[in-house]
């Protein structure tokens, strides 16, 4: 049954988030028909009763790189490694327990703080010929022993820690999956997102990603609405295909969209690749001390207008303060609209720019609790102007709400608690001041709408908690009851 042709559903004594008031919701063709007292149904019409659970829109990732968030499950954490020492540690602890010819991959390292560096020779010691990556939790680097060096073509590589295209080359190597098992752990991870009231994500993989998704779709795969982004590589095949940002995908049954060109300006803060006017701490002076910028403004211009004029809408990667002014004036110069991806550091001026211009800020609240230590050394003295959700808002800019999974979990309700209470561990709220309401962020999180309306489409989630009311951590943890994508459900523990 695809989602255009979901039967007459009635969901009874459902709560509304921020009221005593319990509803009956009436969807017809997969769209609200009605909300109020319905009284008695008509024969053929399914009734549910959510015994005075609460209702609300359904929630998307507008940030994910899928197919990696599917295979971290099964690769090493090293995300809890304080040291070189301790990931080398890890990895030794593994390699007993690998097949003959396996290699290793490990996920989750943040070296921002460690007392020492990665290095090619850390790894060689504990693993031996084995071929070892270890990506970071950015996804902007990568740790390889010399046998994955050689694998990957970087074998007179003197450190062995890549980062940028060198590390995205090595990270696409290794997606390369048989697609009957990616497919198998991609359908896994969308049953998964579902659970946790996700109707739809915005797929961010570096990859083609029509053909897969309608592969994955077309064979069963239905928890989701997707839609795909288009890196460089692809945006020529692209134009040359007609698509369009918002065409659907025709045998999909609606749930496979063309999302965005997506383009990477520059890195990370954990990477000290993030673009900024000032320089790392340590580093004055040295190449690279103010980042990596890895699109020229002009280049940016060239293929923010190729994509635009083919009706492509443009979703830029920016995290310091300088690529975002980059972004924002290559926005200005072509007078389209988009999205800036993550928006980390702005500087003071170009807060206000993003509702000007019509730009939203697709924005990953989980990643400032991630990074706040790091930014505290790196970004020093300007932290008030990282992660600005309330002054963004404020400012009048449009939120998108997403994890950048698998740098955070694929789970809206800890993108909500971040955003809501910029804490977590029992930490103190890291620049509270840039705390959002819990009605902005669950709009931030499903497409701009805090509650369920008539001639909506009825991708919906229950929740067993009021979100309106919860404290953060309820929030991060969320019972979520049931989730319906223009009423059917794909998520049911009612």
């Amino acid at each position: 049954m695809t989602p255009g042709d979901s039967e007459s559903l009635v969901l009874r004594n459902a709560r509304l988030p921020g009221s005593d008031e319990r509803v009956d919701v009436e969807i017809v063709d997969g769209r609200i028909r009605r909300i109020g007292y319905l009284g008695m149904v008509g024969p053929g019409i399914r009734a549910v009763d959510l015994a005075e659970r609460w209702l609300i829109p359904g929630l998307w990732d507008n940030h994910v790189h899928f197919s990696q968030w599917a295979q971290t499950a099964r690769r090493l954490d090293l995300s809890g490694a304080g040291s070189a020492a301790e990931v080398a540690a890890l990895v030794a602890a593994r390699v007993p327990d690998l097949a003959a010819g396996e290699g290793l991959v490990g996920f989750g390292f943040r070296d921002g703080l460690w007392p020492d560096v990665p290095a090619r020779a850390t790894l060689d010691a504990v693993t031996g010929p084995v071929p070892a990556v270890l990506i970071s939790g950015d996804l902007h680097s990568c740790w390889l022993n010399s046998a994955a060096l050689a694998q990957h073509g970087f074998a007179d590589h003197p450190t062995g820690l890549l980062r940028e295209d060198d590390c995205f080359a090595v990270v696409r190597a290794l997606a390369a999956v048989p697609d009957r098992v990616m497919d198998g752990w991609a359908d896994a991870a969308a049953r998964a997102a579902a659970a946790r009231g996700v109707v739809g994500i915005v797929e961010m993989e570096m990859a083609w990603n029509l053909d897969t998704w309608r592969r994955r779709i077309q064979a069963g795969t239905d928890a989701l609405r997707v839609e795909f982004g288009i890196y460089t590589p692809q945006l020529g095949r692209a134009v040359e295909q007609g698509l369009r940002s918002g065409d659907v995908i025709a045998g999909t049954g609606g749930l496979l969209t063309v999302g965005p060109y997506k383009v990477i300006t520059d890195g990370s803060l954990n990477t000290r690749t993030a673009f900024c006017f000032d320089e790392y701490p340590g580093l004055e002076g040295q190449p690279g001390s103010r980042g990596s910028l890895n699109v020229p403004p002009e280049e940016l211009l060239d293929h923010l207008r190729v994509a635009t004029e083919a009706g492509i809408r443009p979703a830029v990667h920016a995290i310091g303060d300088h690529a975002n002014s980059l972004a924002l004036d290559a926005f200005e110069r072509l007078g389209c609209s988009g999205s800036i991806e993550h928006a980390q550091l702005l500087a003071p001026a170009d807060i206000a720019r993003f509702a000007r211009l019509g730009v939203v800020a697709s924005v990953q609240p989980e990643h400032a609790l991630d990074d706040r230590d790091v930014a505290d050394r790196y970004w020093v003295g300007r932290t008030d102007r990282a992660f600005v959700l309330a002054s963004l808002l404020r400012a009048g800019a449009t939120l998108a709400l997403g994890s950048d999974a698998p740098v955070a979990p694929l789970d809206p309700w800890v993108s909500l608690a971040a955003a809501v209470g910029r804490t977590r561990d029992g930490r103190e709220p890291w620049h509270a001041e840039q705390a959002i309401s819990r009605q902005a962020a669950l709009a931030a999180s499903a497409r701009g709408r805090h509650r369920v309306l008539v001639g909506d489409v009825a991708d919906l989630a229950v929740c067993e908690t009021d979100p309106f009311v919860a404290s953060v951590g309820d929030l991060r943890r969320m019972p979520v009851a049931a989730t319906l994508l223009a009423g059917r459900f794909t998520h049911d523990r009612l």
